[in-house]
């Protein structure tokens, strides 16, 4: 069927533009707008808070971390993330916590938030067991106001939407010195909001599996493979396969392959034992190459505590 909601935004068309716009309106066409679905980062392996809360203190440091993502530059209209977090395990305890802010905006879509993190950590002889919980609430909205339409006038489209919808998230992480595994469900509400021309619903169950492995080639060289499977209702299963590698425990570099999407190149580097910093670019591989420039995503770390991480388990790599 014909979508007659054919549209510009602020008043300039181009084929991308069209394109963008027209993949935004899939959902609220068939009177169902999802407002929240999972922001992703490149450099997830070494900020997974956002993916998994059994993280929170897993470095049993104190540490905030940024996270700036652009994505699909060149293209109007294109998703920009910004992420800042802080987590820690309090002293000689299993208990993790954290807080983070967020911010994701996509064209006209607007979605902040806050998540509170806390964990608990089952110690044994090498390794630990985690579980995990988020809860918090974000503020989605939507400025068609800034939408031009062909049919003028049209109610889908004449008001701004704004909604306030609470999170919750559930994970689980394995861990030893070597290896570990984690699975989460970052959102497991589906609450909803109506009026009488749009719903607005919380986000479809994303579903994460990830796990990695530490391979000690020398006293300089570490490689890190890790992979990350991704689902969530009506789309199919997605995966991240990556490879890091640190030389002297100050400098990295890594590669990852995202099915049917993008390939990314990141560099990352221990400015001083408090101060870490990374970059990754990301190449796109599908149809949408054609209409941007690659995504870049920036990331810095400030632990508080440094000193700490000689006493855990493998804690530059996860």
């Amino acid at each position: 069927m014909k979508n007659k909601h054919f549209f510009k935004i602020n008043g300039h068309a181009s084929v991308g533009r069209t394109l963008f716009a027209l993949f935004l309106l899939v959902a609220p066409m068939g009177s169902m707008l999802f407002a929240q679905q999972e922001p992703m980062y490149s450099q997830y392996m070494f900020n997974m808070l956002n993916l998994n809360p059994a993280y929170a203190g897993n470095r049993a440091v104190n540490s905030i971390t940024f996270i700036h993502r652009n994505q699909w530059t060149g293209f109007d209209g294109s998703p920009k993330t910004t992420t800042i977090s802080w987590d820690k395990r309090a002293d000689g305890s299993n208990v993790g916590y954290g807080v983070q802010l967020y911010n994701d905006k996509i064209s006209i879509e607007n979605t902040t938030g806050i998540q509170a993190f806390y964990s608990y950590r089952l110690p044994f002889e090498s390794s630990a067991l985690t579980f995990g919980l988020s809860a918090g609430f974000l503020n989605y909205s939507a400025k068609y106001s800034q939408l031009t339409t062909i049919d003028k006038g049209d109610p889908l489209f004449s008001d701004d939407k704004s909604t306030i919808l609470p999170t919750f998230g559930f994970g689980m992480l394995y861990s030893t010195e070597n290896w570990y595994a984690g699975l989460s469900i970052p959102a497991l509400l589906k609450t909803k909001s109506d009026d009488s021309k749009l719903k607005l619903n919380g986000a479809s169950n994303h579903y994460f599996l990830n796990g990695g492995y530490i391979f000690r080639v020398n006293e300089i060289l570490k490689l890190k493979p890790s992979v990350l499977f991704k689902y969530v209702t009506g789309a199919p299963l997605e995966a991240d396969l990556n490879l890091n590698a640190w030389l002297n425990d100050k400098y990295g570099a890594g590669i990852s392959y995202r099915t049917n999407d993008a390939v990314v190149a990141m560099v990352e580097i221990q400015i001083t034992p408090k101060i870490r910093a990374g970059y990754a670019f990301d190449y796109t591989i599908s149809k949408l190459n054609d209409y941007n420039n690659g995504t870049h995503e920036l990331m810095l770390r400030y632990e508080f505590d440094a000193g700490k991480l000689l006493n855990i388990l493998s804690p530059r790599y996860y």
